[in-house]
This record gives C-alpha cells, sequence and structure tokens, in this order.
C-alpha cells in the first residue's frame, strides 16, 4: 500500500475526495490517501508543499502560483474547480460600514500572508480603484480569528468563500456587503515535484479516481442533503452553489495561468513572470 498525504480547506468543495476515500476507491488500487484539513488555508498549504510536509494539495489558483514564482518546488497537475470562487466580503455585525467603498484605507482580517484572502484583498481593492499600497492587514489564521477581530476592532472587514461565511451572516456575526470572484478557476490540484518525479503511475490512478467521482458527483442522490448536513449549511444555499460550481478534469490553460501571472505582477504581488513549464506538469492522465 502507497502512502500519500494530501490537504485540503475544510469546505464543501473537497467532498468527492471524502467520498472516495471513505468508499475505498484508492485502497482499491493500493492507495493509502492520507486527508488533512488545513483551516489556515492557502497560506499554510504552501508552506506545507514546500517544507515537504504534504505530497498534494487542493488549493488556491493564485496563492500557489504566487509561491511557485518565489521557487516552491510544486506543480498545478490538473484543475480541480473550473469555475471562480465567490469571495463574500464580510463586517461585523454591529459595524457602521454599510458599502464596500466605505472600506477603502481600512484594515483586512486575512488568514495569513499569500493566502487567499490576502490576495483577493489586492484584487478587490483594484476592482474599487483603491490605492494598492494603503492596503492594511491583521493576521487572524483562521475563521474564528475572522469573527473575534471583526468582534473587537482590530480588523474591518474579512474576505472568505461566500458560502463557508453564510452561517455566519445567517445567524448575525457577520455582514456581507457584496461579493468578489475570482478572475480564474479557483482551486488547483497540486504535487511537489519530487512526488511527480518518483510517483508518476500513483498519480495516475489518484487522478483517474478523481476524476470520476467529480464528474459524477452532482449527480448523486440527494447529494444536497448530504452536503447541507455533512457543512451544517442550508439546503438552498447548497443548491445555489451547486448550481455556481463546475469540476476540472484537465490541466489549467496556459492562457488563463498568463492572466493570473499578468494580473498578480500588476499589483505587486509577485515580482517576475515564469514559463508555463515551471508551473503545470504536462502529465498526461
Amino acid at each position: 500500500m502507497k502512502k500519500v498525504k494530501i490537504i485540503g480547506v475544510p469546505e464543501h468543495f473537497n467532498l468527492p475526495w471524502h467520498l472516495a476515500i471513505e468508499e475505498g476507491a484508492f485502497e482499491a488500487r493500493g492507495i493509502d490517501l492520507e486527508w488533512t484539513d488545513i483551516p489556515e488555508g492557502t497560506g499554510r498549504m504552501c508552506q506545507m508543499l514546500e517544507d515537504h510536509e504534504t505530497d498534494l494539495a487542493i488549493i488556491l489558483t493564485e496563492g500557489l502560483i504566487k509561491s511557485i514564482t518565489e521557487g516552491n518546488p510544486a506543480k498545478i497537475v490538473q484543475e480541480y474547480i473550473a469555475t471562480p470562487l465567490l469571495w463574500g466580503i464580510h463586517v461585523g455585525a454591529k459595524s457602521d460600514f454599510k458599502a464596500i467603498a466605505d472600506l477603502k484605507n481600512t484594515t483586512a482580517a486575512i488568514s495569513r500572508f499569500g493566502s487567499g484572502s490576502h490576495l483577493m484583498a489586492f484584487v478587490n481593492a483594484k476592482n474599487q480603484g483603491w490605492d494598492i499600497d494603503n492596503l492594511d492587514f491583521e493576521v487572524i489564521n483562521n475563521l474564528d480569528g475572522a469573527v473575534e477581530a471583526l468582534a473587537s476592532g482590530r480588523a474591518d472587514y474579512f474576505m472568505w468563500e461566500h458560502f463557508t461565511t453564510k452561517p455566519l451572516v445567517d445567524n448575525g456575526t457577520f455582514r456581507r456587503l457584496g461579493d468578489c470572484p475570482t478572475p480564474w478557476p479557483c482551486f488547483m490540484i497540486a504535487a511537489t515535484d519530487k512526488f511527480i518525479t518518483e510517483n508518476q503511475s500513483v498519480l495516475y490512478h489518484i487522478l483517474e479516481i478523481i476524476n470520476l467521482y467529480t464528474t459524477e458527483f452532482k449527480q448523486i442522490p440527494s447529494i444536497d442533503r448530504t452536503l447541507a448536513n455533512r457543512y451544517e449549511q442550508k439546503l438552498t444555499n447548497i443548491q445555489e452553489w451547486l448550481a455556481i460550481t463546475r469540476w476540472s478534469q484537465t490541466q489549467l490553460q496556459t492562457q488563463t495561468l498568463e492572466i493570473v501571472q499578468d494580473t498578480l505582477l500588476y499589483l505587486k504581488l509577485i515580482d517576475r513572470k515564469i514559463k508555463p513549464s515551471e508551473i503545470l506538469e504536462n502529465f498526461n492522465n
């Protein structure tokens, strides 16, 4: 049995992985796929890839690409979610802020530097026409940290996936002022260069299995109820999310990679662009 470590956020996007593990699909191919939830998100996952604490990661596109341009020895082996991520822009329930425009020159809560919540604050600032040099950040590690930071006034707003934070909006912890979608497919399957080099056939089997699960995922009977129960979401919210989400079974397109790198360069989040071959693994699965 080949042991493979994989990490991802504890969110509804990753249920296909859990179902495949629970149903023994990887085990049947001789693969012991060990999943670990990383609630801190992309910044932490990039560090774990770099430190070889994991073999694979289901990770946000922009954070991973930024990390690879900075020397992280990892690559995108396949696109996972083909649709944008909808980032909710949240303030505390008792906050005086009424509109996104009110957040200019205020402090954004972020899980850590290099995370999606950090990078998307720049994308939002660009969309709003703000000076990105004036952005201010407070590191809060995870969702619980964001709740505390917004309630105490240590931070003014927090960007996180719309549906993950929906229960906190519904119960009056947060108010959502609007949404900021990623301008590209949101989640990628990443692997360390070491794992890719040493485990081509294992990687082939892993991708083959997950692609079968994601292809059929929306057709699973009552999958909306399963998701709602498992992730403590309202059924209507899950149904809305399923309607706008599409899983992918192919590699990220080089044209899309160019858009991501150009945007990160414009926002001064990377110093240079690198060749697609340094980011994308041309792995024929």
